[in-house]
């Protein structure tokens, strides 16, 4: 079958969305196959067991990212559709660079096409330690496979993980994640904040170990939503829930100095994966913009938080937004919101750590009455009973001679966001030995 009849029968059969996933996997496969026939190199022990579990599934079905025995490395919540981008990028290669916090012996890779009502046809991926401007260290890249396929169709509103790959990934190391979308789709699932360059290329450069195909740089994660990794020291993954802020914004690009990150430093040796799911505008209790500040922290908390791989503590620092932009006047309807996610998390045997709202008082728009809500939340926070543990954000950023605003060098700019020293001051006001405890908040 050549390409161009593949595509005619693809068309053809439009309107039944199933049938369609189908004959565009079945159509591509053959011809990516025929390029590429050679096998990729899958985990072992563990890892070989999720390539036959994977294996047994329908190609693309949607798949939990939480099933085996899996740490997440990386994580980032698909934020919204891309509204520069309503058919994709068809005949494109993008080249995700993504941050590691903990290391191991082999990964695998979850993209998302959460917010297409059309699928998304991956023609080819791949996945290699990173050497900087889009190069791949040599000897590390490793194409990834879909139930042993080369390419795959990710379901409308749906989500894939790649079979396992073998790969040498070190803790505090950048990965390059990248995708080859022959034909237009619909709106690309993304994350606007990344804090970090990524790249794009005409063509199917995949496998390119040589960046120099990679000419548009971009701030945005596109479709990649986790790396998990095989290490069999650790002790599971820590999930950072929140806006902007534990979204990074403020923070100098390209040197992983979000709060998360700085967290994960300090965890190395614990054993601990950290990944971050803040979205820039998030808030607890409305959904936001679909392009951009993605749904509430409520309705999003199951997905972004709770089917994590190997999840065990979740830390929650959310709410700002549901002063500024939503306007809340009522501190007791923010604690309830934050109340509900504990008891979710508890549900699932996850232990919480919740933070105090950090002060905006320089901040545009700020308003009295904004500032005692947020001081009257605070209070609630502090007097326990939301989360079973609480860091002082607050505390820790505050200007002491004015402490509506943040302390001056930990301020970015806006008066909102924190400074890479103020991202430092709030990693370094965990106590790392709670984590770990058993006990769970009386709600």
């Amino acid at each position: 079958m050549t390409r161009h009849r593949g595509f005619a029968l693809f068309g053809g059969l439009v309107g039944v969305v199933v049938l369609v996933c189908a004959a565009i996997f079945a159509g591509y496969s053959t011809l990516a196959g025929s390029r590429h026939s050679d096998p990729v190199a899958t985990g072992s022990g563990d890892g070989a067991h999720g390539t036959r579990t994977q294996a047994r599934a329908p190609a693309g079905r949607a798949q939990t990212a939480s099933a085996g025995a899996w740490t997440g490395s990386w994580a980032t919540a698909p934020a919204g559709a891309e509204a520069d981008a309503p058919t994709g990028y068809p005949g494109r290669s993008i080249r995700n660079v993504v941050h590691l916090s903990i290391g191991g012996t082999g990964t695998r890779i979850t993209f998302s096409n959460l917010y297409s009502p059309r699928a998304l046809v991956i023609g080819h991926a791949s996945v290699a330690i990173d050497e900087g401007r889009a190069n791949a260290v040599p000897g590390t890249m490793r194409r990834l496979t879909f139930a042993r396929r080369p390419a795959v169709a990710v379901p409308a509103r749906g989500q894939i993980i790649s079979d396992p790959v073998r790969l040498n990934v070190a803790a505090d190391s950048n990965l390059l994640v990248t995708l080859y979308t022959p034909m237009a789709g619909g709106p690309v699932t993304y994350h606007t904040h990344a804090q970090q360059t990524s790249y794009l290329a005409v063509g199917d450069r995949t496998e390119d170990t040589d960046g120099a195909a990679y000419t548009e740089p971009t701030s945005a994660w596109r479709y990649v939503t986790a790396v998990d990794v095989l290490n069999q020291q650790a002790k599971g993954t820590i999930v950072a829930f929140g806006d902007s802020i534990t979204d990074g914004v403020g923070s100098s690009k390209n040197k992983d100095l979000r709060w998360p990150d700085q967290l994960a430093r300090r965890l190395r040796d614990s054993g601990y994966g950290v990944v971050n799911t803040g979205i820039g505008g998030n808030q607890i209790l409305l959904d936001g913009s679909l392009t951009r500040s993605g749904p509430s922290g409520l309705n999003r908390f199951r997905r972004d938080v709770l089917d994590r791989s190997g999840v065990k503590v979740v830390i929650i620092d959310l709410g700002v937004n549901d002063l500024l932009r939503g306007r809340q006047t009522h501190a007791n309807k923010i604690t309830a919101g934050l109340k509900e996610l504990t008891r979710q998390a508890h549900a699932r045997g996850l232990r919480v750590v919740g933070a105090t709202l950090t002060p905006f008082g320089a901040h545009l728009g700020y308003t009295a009455t904004q500032e005692s809500v947020r001081e009257r939340v605070n209070q609630q926070i502090l007097a326990g009973g939301i989360f079973d543990q609480v860091v002082d954000f607050d505390k820790a950023v505050r200007d002491p001679y004015a402490p509506k605003r943040l302390l001056p060098e930990y301020d970015s700019g806006d008066g909102l966001h924190p400074s890479d020293a103020g991202y430092a001051a709030m990693a370094r006001v965990f106590d790392l030995r709670t984590l770990e405890s058993k006990a769970k908040a009386e709600l």
